[in-house]
């Protein structure tokens, strides 16, 4: 399952994920990590949250992004949720664009019991209508 976290910049989207991943561990069965292109909120995060900083591994690019993702998932079966923090700005890529990389979670998630949690910075009325059916 996807869900999507999305506004405008500065309306508080990573917190509210930030807040989700540190409520959602507290229960979780299985492993979650927090995917994203910046330090400045890896101690904001519960300690039992990996967290993964994409600069760190030279990610760039929605193919690099797809991959990254993918090796995580595959190297642990036991993850249950993924957190990505800016989608966009990872991939560098505007969103009308990014139909690929859905896709591709969507898959993932569905096959592997998982739930995958995305910010992106637009509107409602500005989001694609592929990525619509998860906001």
């Amino acid at each position: 399952m996807i869900k999507l976290i999305y506004g405008t910049k500065g309306t508080g989207k990573t917190k509210k994920l930030i807040d989700g991943a540190n409520a959602n561990v507290q229960n979780a069965k299985g492993l979650s990590v927090f995917i994203t292109d910046t330090k400045r909120y890896m101690y904001d995060l519960n300690r039992n949250i990996r967290f993964v900083d994409v600069k760190d591994w030279n990610v760039t690019g929605e193919d690099a992004l797809c991959g990254f993702v993918k090796g995580i998932a595959a190297g642990n079966s036991d993850y249950e949720f993924i957190y990505i923090d800016g989608i966009a700005r990872i991939a560098g890529k505007e969103l009308k664009d990014m139909a690929g990389i859905f896709f591709m979670l969507d898959k993932m998630a569905a096959d592997n019991s998982m739930t995958v949690t995305i910010t992106c910075s637009a509107d409602k009325e500005e989001l694609p209508d592929f990525i619509k059916k998860y906001a």
